[in-house]
């Protein structure tokens, strides 16, 4: 927590929200990644049958 008040200190209040917030959006975006490879997949091979 220390670390956040030094940055919003340091480099403003709306590059420190844009960082948190991507740092949050990076697992949610790993995840839908993983889904559409695996819909990707799945769809292959209902064509190949």
């Amino acid at each position: 927590m220390d670390n956040m008040q030094t940055l919003i200190a340091n480099v403003g209040f709306p590059i420190a929200i844009s960082m948190y917030l991507l740092i949050r959006i990076e697992n949610k975006l790993l995840s839908l990644t993983s889904s559409i490879d695996n819909l990707s997949a799945n769809i292959s091979s209902c064509k190949n049958k």
